[in-house]
């Protein structure tokens, strides 16, 4: 499995600040506290997995508030998560 690092994240990110990065991170982290699901597969620690979502191009900052309408009252996820799914794997 490769290592993700914090230059992998900036390049996502857009302006290489990790002032934003840290910003975007707990955001991500706070969802996922609320029952948010990892839009990316693994196995680590919670803070990993959001680095991991940002380095996919997953979490931006375009998208983290509507990151919890991904999910629809069934329990399943979106066409837009079921595609960025596929992208991902």
């Amino acid at each position: 499995m490769a290592r993700i690092t914090c230059e992998d994240c900036l390049e996502q990110v857009g302006d290489h600040n990790r002032f934003n990065l840290i910003r975007l991170a707990v955001k991500r982290v706070k969802q996922h506290r609320q029952g948010e699901p990892f839009l990316v597969e693994g196995k680590n620690k919670e803070i990993v997995m959001t680095l991991r979502e940002i380095a996919a191009g997953a979490v931006t900052m375009a998208n983290i508030k509507d990151l919890p309408d991904q999910i629809d009252e069934s329990g399943s996820e979106s066409p837009v998560a079921d595609e960025l799914s596929a992208i991902l794997s």
